[in-house]
Formats: structure tokens, sequence, C-alpha cells
């Protein structure tokens, strides 16, 4: 059986390899088998994962304070800075670490594939984890920024100012610039398959637009609002009621609502058509 799965992950990925345009059917497999295997893959490794993606989360402040910091105050600078804000999630992306708002799609194909208790469950813990490691690298680089020398005063100023961007709106508010957020990340991940190598640019453009935009980021965000716990600019109940279950809120939304199962639907007949025919077999 195991080598039979590993047969068809290799015809999936050749057709999207070989298609310039593979159908949605082909990149609706490609991210189900994908998640299939997350849902396998051991605790331990899950955790250290996302703990190594929210300690790379830290170079979405890092690069965009630097470039702040040498720039001249302009209406475009901001366009500038943005593009900073991409760094933490290529780092992510391309070293395959695990990053929460991917897994708004990614195991959520397996379960709208196969609607069951034990597929929810191994869902809810893939989440637990992934979002627990995320939380606690964030902190941890967060802390090291706000507490070490590292970074000259001016550069510190930078990533205050920039900072507070995740706790300037309303909890509604960042509700809905989160599920913006969630929905973009998890359609990058539906495209990332059918990019090849043009998967950086894909990356670059949607994480730049989430900075652009100033949409809520639930990874990224804990990174800046951390960085203000830690500097005395904000309360734990600020990261938590202003930043945190709002933008957790929107991310999921938008990942799994706007994205898994809109997309799934497109594919539904396919999908159904292969389990009989594979019922059938």
């Amino acid at each position: 059986m195991a080598k039979q799965t590993e047969n068809e992950d290799a015809e999936q990925a050749e057709s999207v390899a070989e298609s310039g345009r593979p159908d949605a059917f082909v990149l609706h497999e490609v991210i189900r088998r994908e998640g299939d295997e997350e849902l396998r893959r051991r605790g331990g490794a899950l955790l250290i994962s996302a703990l190594a993606a929210g300690l790379s989360m830290g170079f979405s402040l890092i690069v965009p304070g630097v470039l702040q910091a040498h720039l001249p105050e302009a209406p475009w600078a901001s366009l500038i800075t943005s593009l900073g804000y991409a760094t933490g999630f290529l780092i992510v992306v391309l070293g395959r670490q695990r990053l929460f708002t991917e897994n708004t799609l990614t195991p959520i194909l397996p379960l709208l594939h196969d609607r069951s208790r034990t597929t929810l469950r191994r869902v809810l813990r893939l989440w637990g984890i992934v979002l627990f490691g995320n939380i606690v690298g964030t902190a941890a680089i967060a802390a090291v920024l706000a507490f070490s020398d590292a970074f000259e005063p001016g550069l510190h100023a930078a990533f205050t100012q920039i900072s507070h961007h995740a706790l300037a709106s309303a909890f509604a508010t960042t509700v809905i610039k989160a599920g913006f957020a969630g929905w973009l990340i998890a359609l990058m991940v539906w495209m990332l398959p059918a990019t090849g190598s043009a998967a950086v640019f894909v990356v670059i453009l949607i994480t730049w637009l989430v900075s652009m935009c100033g949409l809520s980021h639930i990874v990224a965000g804990s990174v800046d609002t951390f960085y203000l716990v830690f500097t005395g600019e904000a309360s734990m109940v600020d990261y938590v009621w202003r930043f945190f279950l709002p933008t957790l809120i929107g991310n999921v939304f938008g990942g799994t609502a706007l994205v898994a199962v809109l997309n799934f639907g497109q594919v539904a007949p396919e999908v159904e058509a292969q389990k009989e025919s594979d019922g059938e077999a």
C-alpha cells in the first residue's frame, strides 16, 4: 500500500510538472496527499518544525525594521518596507517549516475527503501543536529583539512603530483583516504546486500584499505584539484580546471557508467519482 501511495504521489507531481496550468483536481490531490502526510507526522517533529517557523517569522519584523530605518520618510517608503515582510515567509515556506495558516488548507482537504471523527481529531491535534509551536517561537524571537543589544536604538524605534500596526484596529476590524490574510495565504498554498520555479515570486507577491494592505497574520503579528509586550508598550491582555483572538478567528475562517471549502466544492464531483472507482476496485 505504501509503495502504491508513493507511485500515485509521483504521478501527481509529474502531472503538475508537465502541465503549465494543472486543473483544480490535480492541485487538490497534491495538497490532499501532503495533508495526509502531515496528519500522520509525529507530534515531536511537528512541534520542532512549528517552533522553527515561529523563530523564522522574526525576520518579517527585522527586515522591514532595517529597511524603514534606512529609508526616507516618503509615501512610497512603506511599499519597500512591506517587501521585507516576505522574508520570514520565504524562509518558512522554502524551508518546509510548519506554519499555522498553511494548515488552514492542507489538512482540511483530507478532512473534507474523509469526514470522520478520527480525521477531525487529527486535524485539531495538528492545529494545536503547530499553533503552540509557532507562538512559542514568536515569543522567543521577540524577547531576543526586545532584551538584547543586537540592534541599535534606531532600529528598535522602527520595530516599535511597525509593531503598533498589529494593535491598531478594533476587534471586529481585526477579524475582517485577518480573514483576508488567511484567504491570501491559503490561496498561496493552493497555487504553489503549480508554480514550479516561480514559487519564490508567488510567496513574495502574496505576503507583500498582506503587509501592504495592513492585514493581520497570527504568526507574523505575534512577533510584533510580543515585542510590544516585552518592551512595555502593550500588555498580555492587549495581545490576547486585541490581536490573538480576532486574528485567529479571521485566519481560520479565511483559510478554511474561503479557500479549502470553496476550492473543494469545485472538485467534489471528481472526488466522489474517484472514491466510487476506488471502492469498485
